[in-house]
């Protein structure tokens, strides 16, 4: 799938990654979804968290940077050399946090992103360097980081991890 380059493409491909993952989430029983491997120590729910962690990365950086301010991208102290550390703060910091939690912590998040999205033009979204805190990049292509695109990877990890025990 092409990466989406108006507002319109990229709310749909969210969305729809967001219901992807979700659909195959519900396939494993719930019992399973705290179980490591997914990625590394992470299971299912910590992959979840994670999202939500970066969608709120997200929103720092939107709110910051639309208040003219540079945002610490992608969080202070880090770089993104160094997100692979981050990774496993975030995953650190949420992996005692109960499943429900983290789905509707994600869900609303999610919601957040689109709300965003919405609030903004195809131009606003999607004309590279037109705001400063996106560097040479777009806003645009901000969001579908934090969401389609980290979506399908998330979707990719869970796959993989299903298909490997499956064939024990």
């Amino acid at each position: 799938m092409a990466r989406p380059s108006d507002k319109d493409a990229l709310l749909r491909a969210s969305q729809d990654a967001f219901d992807r993952l979700f659909q195959l989430v519900e396939t494993v029983p719930e019992s399973e979804r705290v179980s490591p491997g997914v990625n590394g120590q992470w299971s299912i729910k910590d992959v979840l968290a994670h999202l939500h962690a970066w969608h709120n990365l997200m929103d720092t950086w939107y709110r910051e940077g639309m208040a003219g301010k540079k945002p610490a991208m992608p969080a202070p102290g880090y770089t993104w050399r160094t997100t692979p550390d981050l990774n496993e703060i975030i995953f650190q910091e949420h992996r005692h946090e109960p499943p429900e939690s983290v789905v509707s912590n994600l869900q609303r998040s999610h919601t957040l992103m689109h709300t965003l999205v919405e609030a903004h033009s195809n131009e606003e979204l999607f004309t590279k360097k037109r705001y400063s805190w996106t560097g040479s990049t777009s806003m645009g292509s901000c969001f579908v980081s934090a969401t389609s695109s980290h979506y399908n990877w998330a979707i990719t990890l869970i796959r993989r991890w299903l298909n490997a025990r499956s064939k024990t």
